[in-house]
């Protein structure tokens, strides 16, 4: 059972950047494309962006696009969600979600499905002076 560990979170100020990383443990990521979710409380959960397995295609949602940059290193079975010119609104528990599918091409249509087989317990990010 792939089993993902987020981590970076924590305390910023308005403008300020945060590095997440979603690692896997006991197996490799290489054929898993990944989402980013959040979710802030009393809200639904939300998208914020995904990445194929093999990192040539990512894609940001409108309300991160310009800000958040999704990367990956399959050496470290390791994705990244770099978080910049943050804002109280971006307040939320992140969770990364992988699904086995190594000939994703675009993943947004793994991200609109939004039924990830693999879940992390999420990190917590706040936005605040």
């Amino acid at each position: 059972q792939l089993q993902l560990v987020e981590s970076g979170g924590g305390l910023v100020q308005p403008g300020g950047s945060l590095r997440l990383s979603c690692t896997a443990s006991e197996f490799a990521l290489d054929d898993y494309a990944v989402g980013w979710f959040r979710q802030a409380p009393g809200k639904e959960r939300e998208a914020v962006s995904c990445i194929t397995s093999d990192g040539t295609n990512t894609h940001a949602e409108d309300s991160v696009v310009g800000r958040f940059t999704t990367s990956r290193d399959n050496a470290k079975a390791t994705v990244y969600l770099q978080m910049d010119n943050l804002k109280p609104e971006d307040t939320a528990n992140y969770f990364c979600a992988a699904e086995w599918n190594p000939q994703l091409m675009l993943c947004i249509v793994e991200l609109q499905k939004g039924r990830y087989t693999h879940w992390g317990q999420g990190t917590q990010v706040t936005v605040s002076s």
